[in-house]
């Protein structure tokens, strides 16, 4: 997935979508700059990478941690990592050899805003 120059993915803010789209659709800006999130998601190893992420104990994981049980080498799972940074939706610090991962609650916010539906009664 390549960044395209000139659009900051994720950069609005909740205030910018404060309504789900099946109260009010997206205006041409926030559907230009909530796609590319979406399309990270699209992928099954960034969507299971974000979702290792964001319910390891802690909430945050270190790359070694990260690496097991996908059929792919480990450049690729750093590819995937990558993509997920680049578009905001986790953060990474270095630890000595070691990179740590973090969900970006603020951008998993924004993306369940714009999709949430209400709740009916009694669920």
């Amino acid at each position: 997935m390549s960044k395209q120059p000139g659009r900051e993915p994720i950069a609005l803010t909740l205030a910018d979508c404060r309504t789900p789209l099946i109260n009010e659709p997206l205006n041409a800006s926030q559907a230009e700059r909530l796609a590319p999130s979406f399309k990270a998601l699209g992928d099954p190893i960034r969507l299971r990478l974000l979702s290792r992420i964001a319910s390891h104990e802690g909430g945050e994981a270190c790359v070694c941690d990260l690496t097991e049980g996908f059929d792919v080498s480990a450049p690729t799972i750093s590819h995937h990592l990558k993509v997920l940074k680049e578009i905001g939706l986790v953060t990474a610090e270095r630890r000595g050899t070691w990179v740590y991962y973090r969900a970006e609650p603020a951008a998993l916010n924004l993306l369940s805003t714009v999709l949430s539906t209400p709740q009916e009664a009694g669920v």
